[in-house]
């Protein structure tokens, strides 16, 4: 029974089998198979298995989903390679023995505490701007100020 399995340093070794039909992956925990990863999506892709054909399907995730480095919409995945929700990495075991797996991965991706991974900045991973938050809350905060000083000084 073919299974992914995560490589990604904090989740390494979390595993599921793929059983035929639709596998749904991502965050949220209605998923089949849950990765509480901050840069996977709630909904992030689907793994779809027919008889030993195994394709997924990005769920318009956030920050997409690639396989061997190729970001994808709809694409086989193949034994051995590499499967990369958001900055989680996961790899596809046909059968082979998961210390085999793991070992020629060279221990995953470390995560930092903050949720980041310590590999080179990839320009698909843009940090969002907080700007217009920072905007919103500046201009609520006049606001409020606006009205305090209209109930003090009537």
């Amino acid at each position: 029974m073919p299974k992914l399995i995560v490589l990604t340093e904090g989740f390494k070794g979390q595993t599921c089998e793929l059983k035929a039909g639709v596998t749904t992956i991502g965050r949220a925990d209605d998923n089949a198979f849950c990765i509480p990863e901050g840069s996977v999506s709630g909904h992030h892709c689907e793994a779809i298995l027919t008889g030993n054909n195994l394709v997924i399907k990005d769920l318009d995730s956030t920050n997409g989903t690639y396989i061997d480095g190729n970001k994808i919409t709809e694409a086989p995945l193949k034994a051995g390679m590499i499967l990369r929700l958001g900055q989680c990495e996961l790899k596809l075991d046909d059968g082979t023995s998961f210390k085999k797996v793991m070992e020629s991965h060279r221990g995953g991706i470390k995560l930092e505490a903050g949720g980041s991974a310590n590999a080179p900045a990839n320009p698909a991973f843009k940090k969002k701007d907080n700007k217009m938050n920072i905007y919103i809350l500046g201009g609520g905060a006049v606001v409020v100020i606006i009205i305090l000083a209209y109930l003090f000084l009537r």
